[in-house]
This record gives C-alpha cells, sequence and structure tokens, in this order.
C-alpha cells in the first residue's frame, strides 16, 4: 500500500499563491502517475493536474493550466503544485493521488480520472478569501 500526505494547504487572500507539496511511502514501486484533485463543498471532485515518472509528461486541467504548475515526478516519489493568481473559487480540499504501474497501460484520459488512482491522501483544505 502507498501512503501519501499532503502539505501546504491554507488560507490566502485572492491574487496570492501558495505551494502544495505530496510525498508518498511504503510500496512505491516502479512507474507511477501523481497528482491532484480538488473537492469544492457540494461539489465533485475534479481533476487538476498529474506529473509521471519516469518521463516526467505533465496534464492539466484546461482552466488551470495557466495558473497551476505541478512538478517533482521523481524517484523521491515527490511532486508539488504551485498555485499562483488564486481566486474564491479555487477553494476545495486538495486531495494528492497515485497510481503505480504500467504507465503504458493508462491512455492519457484515464490520467484525468480519479478512478485510474488506487492511493488517495487525507486532503489539504485551500481557502480563497475574496
Amino acid at each position: 500500500q502507498v501512503h501519501l500526505v499532503e502539505a501546504g494547504g491554507g488560507l490566502v487572500q485572492a491574487g496570492g499563491s501558495l505551494r502544495l507539496s505530496c510525498a508518498a511511502s511504503g510500496r512505491t514501486i516502479g512507474a507511477y502517475a501523481m497528482g491532484w484533485f480538488r473537492q469544492a463543498t457540494g461539489k465533485e471532485r475534479e481533476f487538476v493536474a498529474t506529473i509521471t515518472w519516469p518521463g516526467g509528461v505533465l496534464y492539466y486541467k484546461e482552466a488551470m493550466k495557466d495558473r497551476f504548475t505541478i512538478s517533482g515526478g521523481n524517484a523521491e516519489n515527490t511532486n508539488y503544485l504551485q498555485m499562483s493568481v488564486l481566486k474564491p473559487e479555487d477553494t476545495a480540499v486538495y486531495y494528492c493521488a497515485a497510481v503505480y504501474g504500467i504507465l503504458a497501460d493508462f491512455k492519457d484520459l484515464d490520467l484525468l480520472s480519479e478512478y485510474t488512482y488506487a492511493d488517495w491522501g487525507q486532503g489539504t483544505q485551500v481557502t480563497v478569501s475574496s
């Protein structure tokens, strides 16, 4: 089993920035895709971004790619989500998620789906005030 721990959430004013981090431990063997989803109160969980290792292929939700940057995707099984120009509508619990295995088994669209990811962190709250 893989254990994911997020850090870096908090309260920020609109226009500000936050950097989330995620570290995986446990059965972290081989290639993986590790990324972020978020869920606002009363809404469904949505994909934010993900990165693969090896290869460092990045995937973003189109609406966020200009403000959010995912990095990491390394042998240390960590990744980071830099969020800039934050808006009140970015307020949500942000979850780190990972799937380990043969990435060639997944199509690109699979990596945007929460159902692909087997391991999840507890989530970190991001609140953006107006």
